[in-house]
């Protein structure tokens, strides 16, 4: 299928759902191998195609478009879950050896949601530049060639995604630190 002009309607919408829905879910199955996962990547990719409503930007067909799009939501579903489990794994043992301080493992605890949060914060590209810098420890270069973006592009979003956490993070400054203070002396 061909979208020639730059909006359709909401019956053409819905028959290109239809269409495609059932092996869009298939694919990304096979990708992040969560059933619910895959049909919400998906459903998401549709709502976003019609608020956005601008098919004049595809230029290949749609069907091809839709794959691709389907392919880089499921990575990115994929990092965002490795950069929790690395999170988890990193902040496990501190919550261990502190079971005994109901009050530290409390604010341990909210810091670890503020920071979710905080990275939630962040546009998709920064979060990704951000992710793959500091969680897959990617130098710049490899970033930009990961991303087919310039180097001064990764910069960019570096210093925007270090801005932004900077500002939600820093009434959680002093606990980051004893945090990671703790998790040195292991």
């Amino acid at each position: 299928m061909q979208i020639g002009s730059s909006s359709i309607t909401e019956t053409e919408f819905e028959a290109l759902f239809k269409a495609h829905f059932r092996e869009l879910h298939a694919y990304a199955y096979s990708l992040v191998n969560d059933w619910d996962n895959a049909e919400e990547l998906v459903q998401n990719l549709f709502l976003k195609l019609w608020e956005r409503n601008d098919w004049a930007a595809i230029h290949t067909s749609v069907k091809s478009y839709l794959y691709k799009s389907v392919y880089h939501e499921s990575l990115n579903l994929i990092r965002r879950e490795k950069v929790h489990l690395r999170y988890q794994t990193l902040t496990k043992p501190a919550m261990e050896n502190n079971t005994g301080d109901a009050a530290e493992n409390l604010k341990l605890r909210e810091v670890e949601k503020h920071l979710a949060n905080a990275l939630n914060k962040l546009p998709e590209k920064c979060r990704a530049v951000f992710h793959l810098s500091r969680f897959e420890e990617l130098k710049y270069q490899q970033i930009a060639d990961q991303l087919n973006i310039s180097i001064k592009t990764v910069e960019t979003h570096m210093v925007k995604a270090l801005k932004i956490l900077r500002k939600e993070m820093a009434e959680f400054l002093p606990a980051m630190v004893l945090l990671l203070l703790n998790l040195l002396k292991k």
